[in-house]
């Protein structure tokens, strides 16, 4: 058998060994020497006539010991996951269609004005209460409740909270943070990919026994505007912005043709219809009425029974 004959029946061999050896080292991680810097910006340590030293902790506990600046020091190196990015795929089993919209249509491009597209005013995280809060005074029992954002209509956790910022109509620029209420936009956790429904409310804006309740101001791939009733605006009843999102792109391709053709006929779907997926781990929610935002976190409104 000639050498390179050999070679070729072996060469299987080597390659499962090389696989093994590769799936250890994934496994259990590669040592690789870095060089660490001493704690005092002005301090040199010595080299190989102290490779380490003693210090005393202040706590109590027993001494340690540090490693010196030029020593080298092995770290384990380890695999880390990438995120799974979510599939932007349509729902399966669920369909869209328009309703006719009460005129007028809104009074400029919906993705330039910050009533439907609220990421033209923006908004900021604050340190506020992470929790369903309880306020005075009545309620409307037909008020959307936000639980059915969910399949499972959980009471959401909140992951984060933030204050939106208001806006100028005068310049058509954004204003300073909205501070009353204290919290104007609430980030709820979720699964990657879960489906995002429609909140169920005592409102309709179909004809009898259709079930639509809401009407789809804008959509984007990452953000929906829904409104309550069946005007183009958020002048009356109840709005809902959603961020953070898969928008289905039937959705948002329906949305845009009707939004190119002039806004006579928009989308509307029914309470608890699927409209999108979470597109990481937190969907960001506000509420409005009559145009003004709301408190999400308002257990009497929008989490009532929970």
């Amino acid at each position: 058998m000639s050498m390179n004959t050999r070679l070729r029946a072996l060469r299987p061999g080597l390659e499962g060994w090389l696989f093994l050896l590769g799936l250890v080292l994934a496994l259990v991680g590669t040592y690789l020497p870095v060089s660490t810097q001493a704690a005092e910006p002005a301090a040199t340590l010595p080299g190989d006539a102290a490779r380490s030293r003693v210090i005393n902790d202040d706590r109590g506990l027993a001494p340690r010991v540090a490693a010196a600046a030029g020593t080298r020091i092995f770290m384990p190196v380890v695999a880390i996951p990438v995120a799974r990015a979510v599939e932007c795929s349509s729902i399966p089993g669920t369909s869209y269609t328009t309703v006719s919209v009460n005129p007028p249509p809104t009074d400029r491009p919906a993705d330039a004005h910050a009533d439907l597209n609220l990421s033209l005013r923006g908004y900021n995280p604050v340190q506020a209460r992470k929790a369903l809060v309880d306020y005075g005074g009545g309620s409307d029992s037909g008020a959307p409740q936000l639980p059915g954002l969910f399949a499972d209509k959980r009471t959401a956790a909140f992951s984060t909270v933030y204050q939106v910022y208001d806006w100028n109509w005068s310049c058509n620029c954004r204003g300073s943070l909205l501070t009353n209420p204290e919290v104007t936009l609430a980030g709820l956790a979720t699964r990657l990919g879960e489906t995002i429904h429609v909140p169920g409310s005592g409102y309709s804006i179909g004809s009898l026994g259709d079930g639509y309740e809401v009407l789809v101001l804008y959509a984007s791939a990452d953000h929906i505007t829904l409104k309550y009733t069946r005007e183009d605006n958020v002048v009356r009843g109840y709005t809902l912005h959603v961020e953070g999102i898969c928008v289905d792109p039937n959705l948002l391709a329906l949305y845009q043709s009707s939004n190119s053709t002039g806004r006579g006929r928009l989308p509307a779907l029914r309470a608890g219809q699927p409209f999108a997926r979470a597109r990481g781990h937190e969907i960001r929610v506000a509420v409005r009425d009559n145009g003004a935002f709301m408190d999400p976190r308002s257990r009497k409104d929008w989490w009532q029974g929970r």
